[in-house]
């Protein structure tokens, strides 16, 4: 796979991710035509910017902190160099490889799992969590009830960044927000 890395500013301190240079390129036209599955974890995408920078500069020391859907996981590094024993799921197995090398290469301790969130038992098992991470998941309508319903099973707090895509107007309905700074929306 061809890499590129990518330095980003979080509050005082930096991560740098290796993200595939072509995400285009990662399209499987047999996983596509099974399961829809495109390629979304391989960008660094703004609101896992902007959900990175939110967790960034909390204390986390020794919280629970679980993400969805963490694709390259830059909410999950920033909740483990925050102190978080984080969590991050994805059901890319190359997503979560990834991820954990771009954890050594950050310097954090993470675990990473292949999961998917329409088969969420091995996340129910362990939850509650003290923080559930989410970034840029309602790409499609249908992970809208699938996602309102789980997500407030996994924990009781949840951070969820959107860039405004048409499914997160039916997710807020559903699930409500405490408050709600574009991107970043707080559920409770």
């Amino acid at each position: 796979m061809d890499l590129v890395e990518e330095v980003v500013p979080l509050a005082d301190r930096e991560l740098a991710v290796l993200r595939p240079r072509y995400a285009a390129a990662l399209v499987d036209e047999h996983a596509f035509e099974e399961d829809e599955f495109l390629p979304y974890w391989a960008q660094l995408w703004p609101s896992g910017v902007a959900l990175a920078r939110a967790v960034a500069s909390r204390a986390l020391k020794g919280a629970r902190v679980l993400e969805l859907g963490c694709g390259l996981g830059l909410p999950s590094l920033a909740a483990a160099r925050a102190g978080g024993r984080v969590l991050a799921t994805d059901w890319s197995p190359t997503a979560i490889e990834l991820l954990q090398d771009n954890a050594d290469r950050n310097g954090v301790a993470l675990e990473a799992a292949v999961v998917s969130w329409t088969d969420p038992a091995p996340l129910l098992a362990r939850a509650p969590f003290d923080l559930v991470l989410a970034a840029d998941v309602l790409y499609e309508r249908r992970s809208v009830p699938v996602l309102a319903d789980l997500l407030p099973r996994l924990g009781g707090e949840v951070l969820l960044a959107d860039p405004g895509r048409p499914p997160l107007e039916a997710f807020l309905e559903r699930t409500g927000t405490v408050w709600a700074r574009p991107p970043v929306y707080r559920l409770r």
